[in-house]
C-alpha cells in the first residue's frame, strides 16, 4: 500500500528492545513481501509466533479442471448455489491459471473457531451480501456490502459474520494485489485523476491483543497443501505494528466513475491490478454526453485476455439473461459486444445503474469441474438471431 499505518504500541527504534511491563521482551517479527526488498510490516507479539505445539497435513490442494472442449463464450448462474459451512468451507473455485483463481464463497453465520493464513496468494474478497468483521493479527477491520477487502499473503485471519449468512466474490493472487500503477506517482501517492484515494482505504479500525492460553489452530496454505499448526497462546497476540503492508477495504460505491462525451473502454474503471490481470469495477454512472453517442460498448475483440464479469446488481445494460451471481467468461481469440437489440435500446439512455466486477487475465483461465453445475448451455448461442 502507498501510505504508512501505526497501531498499538511499539518501541521508537526498530530492531531495537522493547519490553513488557515485567521486564520480559515483545517479540518483533518482520513481514514482507519479496524477500526483504517488498513492502513490510513490524509487528510485536507476546509470544513467539514460532512456538508451535504440534503439525498435521490436512490435505492437498489442486482444481480439478474440465476437459478441454470448443473455445466459447459461457456464463454461470451461482445465485442458486446452496449455502453452507464457515468462510474456508465454503470457498467454491470456478476459473482459474497460473496468475488467478476466481470464485464465490456463501457462508454461513457458523462459527470460524480456527483461522487461516494463506501463503501462496494475496486474497482479495468482494462483499456482496452480508456484514462482519475481519479478525486478523493486524487488528478488527469490518465490512458490509459492496466493500473490497485485500487480504495480503501471510496473514492470520478469520472471518466473523454479523448476518445469517453472506455472499463474497474471492479472487486468489500469486502476485501481490496493488492499486493501478498509473493512478501513482513516484512516491507511491494517489494521483488526482485517480478514481479513489487514500482518503477511501480503511485500514484495521482497532487493535486488541489477545493474551489467552489454550488450543488454538491455525490453516496455513502453502506448498499445495492446507497443513494445522497448533498453538497454546491466542495467534493475535500483537500489541503494535507499524509498516505498509496490512490488510485494508475499500467500498466500490466511493469508486468515482470516469466518463465522456463518446464511451470509454474498460482501463477507466480499473480498480487494481496484479500480474497478468486486472480487475475493474462497473458502477452507477451517467452515461456518454455527445449527442450522437451510443452508451452500450462497442464489439470488441479479447485479442490477448480472457475477460470474467460478476453481475453484482442492477440490469446489466448490454446483457440480457443475466442475473445477480452471474459471472460470464469471454476468452480471448473471439469477438464478443452488446446482445441482439441491446445496442439500439441504449441509444438516449442518460445513466446506469449496474453494478458489477470485471477481472481481465492475459493467460488464459481454466475452467474447474464444480462451476459446470451452474452453466447455462445457450450462451454461447445468445447472440444468433
Amino acid at each position: 500500500m502507498p501510505f504508512y499505518v501505526k497501531m498499538g504500541d511499539i518501541p521508537n527504534k526498530r530492531h531495537t528492545q522493547f519490553r513488557k511491563t515485567d521486564g520480559s521482551l515483545y517479540y518483533e517479527q518482520v513481514m514482507g513481501t519479496k524477500g526483504f526488498s517488498g513492502i513490510h510490516s513490524l509487528l510485536y507479539h507476546h509470544t513467539p509466533p514460532t512456538r508451535v505445539k504440534s503439525v498435521t497435513k490436512i490435505k492437498d490442494i489442486q482444481y480439478e479442471f474440465e476437459d478441454r472442449g470448443p473455445l466459447k463464450h459461457r456464463h454461470f448462474l451461482t445465485e442458486n448455489c446452496p449455502a453452507g459451512g464457515d468462510f474456508l468451507e465454503a470457498r467454491k473455485i470456478l476459473l482459474a491459471n497460473e496468475d488467478i483463481a476466481i470464485g464465490i464463497a456463501r457462508p454461513i453465520n457458523k462459527e470460524m473457531n480456527y483461522f487461516y493464513r494463506n501463503g501462496e496468494c494475496d486474497e482479495l474478497l468482494f462483499v456482496h451480501e452480508g456484514s462482519g468483521k475481519i479478525e486478523s493479527v493486524f487488528g478488527e477491520l469490518s465490512f458490509r456490502p459492496g466493500d473490497y477487502i485485500v487480504l495480503p499473503i501471510g496473514t492470520t485471519y478469520r472471518v466473523m459474520l454479523q448476518t445469517p449468512d453472506a455472499r463474497f466474490l474471492v479472487v486468489e493472487s500469486r502476485s501481490a494485489i496493488t492499486t493501478p500503477r498509473r493512478y501513482r506517482n513516484e512516491h507511491g501517492q494517489l494521483l488526482e485523476h485517480s478514481p479513489y484515494c487514500e482518503r477511501d482505504i480503511r485500514p484495521p479500525e482497532k487493535l486488541e491483543p489477545h493474551l489467552e492460553k489454550g488450543d488454538f489452530e491455525v490453516r496455513v496454505r502453502a506448498h499445495g497443501m492446507l497443513t494445522a499448526y497448533r498453538f497454546d497462546h491466542h495467534p493475535l497476540d500483537a500489541v503494535g505494528w507499524d509498516g505498509y503492508l496490512y490488510p485494508y477495504a475499500f467500498s466500490i460505491y466511493d469508486f468515482e466513475p470516469i466518463t465522456g462525451r463518446v464511451h470509454q473502454p474498460p482501463p477507466v474503471h480499473q480498480t487494481f491490478e496484479g500480474h497478468n490481470y486486472v480487475l475493474c469495477s462497473f458502477v452507477p454512472r451517467m452515461f456518454d454526453y455527445h449527442p450522437q453517442a451510443i452508451p452500450a460498448p462497442y464489439t470488441h475483440s479479447n485479442v490477448d485476455s480472457d475477460e470474467v464479469l460478476y453481475y453484482v446488481d442492477g440490469e446489466f445494460m448490454s446483457r440480457k439473461g443475466i442475473k445477480e451471481g452471474s459471472f460470464t467468461l469471454h476468452p480471448s481469440g473471439l469477438p464478443h459486444g452488446p446482445h441482439p437489440g441491446k445496442v439500439e435500446e441504449s441509444i438516449g439512455q442518460k445513466e446506469t445503474a449496474e453494478l458489477a466486477v470485471m477481472i481481465d487475465t492475459f493467460r488464459p483461465l481454466l475452467v474447474v469441474k464444480q462451476a459446470l453445475e451452474w452453466e447455462d448451455p445457450a450462451y454461447m448461442n445468445s447472440w444468433y438471431g
